[in-house]
Parts: structure tokens; C-alpha cells; sequence
């Protein structure tokens, strides 16, 4: 099997990479930069440039694929908009996946995508769910909820450098989950004929809310966090005015995602019976608590490591200063 993983350069895309990669697949990674991409070749992929927004593109890259995982998705950092990539550029994808004869189509999208029609990412994830139901394909469809990684950025580093810790209307409980393990149902889906033409939640051991991960955050690091927030009303008036103009059209669709996360209604699933599909142990899944953990654990160490190293060269120094000697005189 010939296994296409478009965004590989990803959070997500990457892990599917790996644990492909490890389990023996011939891996081929869509990439629009070979430079950005060259760790997934030191890992073993093959490389090939193609864009899902330059549909003449793809043909050329799914010659002799037999599956596709399709982790891709706009950046906020991305000059194109949500529309472009989530949406014409999935529609391009799944046209020419089926118009090259691929046997399976793994896609990612985020659960309960129906319960938010005014949020423009939510909407284009459901409408692209019915496009691959529709076009034929051999699909599975995993529904995510949100990624441990992000939460680094959002709570981890901020309360480690003192920093504000932003936190939008009532909090939204959500069950994040570990790349590494998304990645285990991305793969085995692809061998698992129970999975085909179906979807599945994905989702991680239980629901979190922003001040629950502080509160882990702040007995982790054994530092307060620097909490404030940021009212609902005044995010939704900034939307209306950036959307006034094309360059903010794209910050005025993620600014519209804080209706999902200041909703106060959880982002979770029950997962029993999705890993008794899989075949995979929950028990394996990783925890919040340990993630986390894991992760103040390796800076604690390295910000001792680093102390003691400051320390140890200014003992140095002052051993060295002849000022020292001469005020000992």
C-alpha cells in the first residue's frame, strides 16, 4: 500500500507520519516546501510537491496511491483563508483521489461541526463530511476535539513566564487528546474494514475546562498563573469590524471559533465502543495529567540544569576578577 498524507508538516500530520512510517506503510507526504518538510524524509517518506489550492497539482502526486490521510487545514498564520484550504482545497482533493481510483480516504474533522452553522470552519468541516459521503469514496471520518499540544502555547509557557493567560466567556470543557494517539486511529482505520464509510469521535479520556488546566498548570509549575478575560461582546464587535475589510477576512473567521470554546457546551464523546472498532487499548491513551506533567517535568529540570550552569560560571568569573583579589587585600 502507496499511503498519501497530506499536511504532514502539521501537529497532527506528522504524528501520522511517524506511526505510518513505523508500522511499515510506504509513506508519500504532499508538501509545498521540500526545505520545511526534509525531517519526513530523514523519517523514511517519500516527498512530493503538490498545493491543494493548485488542483492540477495533485494528479501527478496520487499516481499509484492506494490510501490517502488527509490532515490537512489552514494556518493562522497562512495567507489563505479557511474557505481556499478547508474547503475548495479538500473539494479539489477528494475529486481527484477518486478520479485516480484511491481505496480509502481518512479525513480529520471536529466533533459536533452541525451544532455550530454561524462558525465558518465548523460549517465547511460538515460540508466536506457530506462531499466525501458523496463522491463515492471509501471513507472514514474521525471527529477531534482539540490537540494536548496546543495547550503549551495557550497555558504552559504564558504561567511559566508570568505571562496573561487568556481565557474567553464560560469555557467550554474539552476533551483533548494526544497527537501520538489520534495518529493510532488515523492508521488503523486504514486496516480495520469495520471503519469504512462510517465516523467516529476521537476524543481524548475526559473533558477539561480552561480553569481546570490552569489550576493542573499552576500545581505543576508550582507557579500562579496571571489570569484574564476577555469578554465575549467585545470579541464578536472586533469580528464585525476586521470582516469589513478582505486582509481581515481570515482573522474574522477564527475570531468566530470563540462562539465554540465560550459556548459552555463540552466538546466530548463517549469512546468505548470507537476502541473496541479500532482494536485499541484506552488504557494506553495518554491522560491531560500526564502530558502535562511530562512536559513541566523536562522544563523544571532544564531551567535547574540552566540555573546551575549561570551559577557555576559566575563562580568562575568572580575567581578569575582581579577586582576581587584586591578587595581581599
Amino acid at each position: 500500500m502507496t499511503l498519501l498524507i497530506v499536511g504532514a508538516t502539521g501537529t497532527l500530520g506528522r504524528q501520522v507520519a511517524r506511526r505510518a512510517i513505523d508500522e511499515g506503510y510506504k509513506v508519500r507526504c504532499l508538501v509545498r516546501s521540500s526545505k520545511k518538510a526534509a525531517f519526513l524524509k530523514e523519517w523514511g517518506a517519500e516527498l512530493v510537491l503538490g498545493d491543494l489550492c493548485y488542483p492540477e497539482t495533485l494528479p501527478a502526486a496520487l499516481e499509484g496511491v492506494t490510501a490517502i490521510i488527509d490532515a490537512a487545514t489552514s494556518r493562522a498564520t497562512d495567507s489563505l483563508t479557511i474557505k481556499q484550504v478547508d474547503w475548495e482545497g479538500q473539494v479539489a482533493l477528494i475529486q481527484a483521489a477518486k478520479a485516480a481510483g484511491v481505496e480509502r480516504f481518512i479525513f480529520f474533522s471536529i466533533i459536533d461541526a452541525e451544532k455550530y452553522p454561524e462558525v465558518p470552519l465548523m460549517e465547511i468541516k460538515r460540508c466536506t463530511e457530506l462531499f466525501l459521503a458523496e463522491s463515492g469514496l471509501n471513507y472514514t471520518v474521525l471527529r477531534l476535539a482539540g490537540f494536548m499540544q496546543g495547550l503549551i502555547g495557550q497555558y504552559g509557557i504564558p504561567i511559566l513566564e508570568a505571562q496573561p493567560v487568556w481565557v474567553t466567556g464560560e469555557s467550554s470543557p474539552i476533551a483533548y487528546m494526544d497527537t501520538q494517539d489520534i495518529a493510532k486511529f488515523a492508521v488503523r482505520a486504514l486496516s480495520v474494514p469495520a471503519t469504512e464509510k462510517k465516523a467516529f469521535p476521537v476524543v481524548g479520556t475526559r473533558a477539561w475546562s480552561a480553569e481546570e488546566i490552569i489550576s493542573l498548570c499552576e500545581r505543576l509549575s508550582g507557579k500562579d498563573a496571571k489570569v484574564t478575560r476577555m469578554p465575549l461582546n467585545l470579541l464578536r464587535t472586533v469580528r464585525r469590524c476586521v470582516r469589513f475589510f478582505q486582509w481581515g477576512w481570515n482573522v474574522a473567521d477564527r475570531l468566530a471559533f470563540t462562539e465554540v470554546l465560550a459556548s459552555g457546551r463540552p466538546l466530548n464523546a463517549p469512546m468505548d465502543e470507537v476502541y473496541q472498532v479500532f482494536g485499541l487499548n484506552q488504557q494506553e491513551t495518554t491522560t491531560l495529567e500526564v502530558y502535562l506533567q511530562e512536559y513541566f517535568s523536562r522544563i523544571m529540570k532544564k531551567l535547574k540544569e540552566l540555573n546551575y550552569e549561570k551559577t557555576k560560571t559566575k563562580k568562575q568569573k568572580d575567581k578569575r576578577s582581579p577586582f576581587k583579589k584586591v578587595n581581599s587585600q
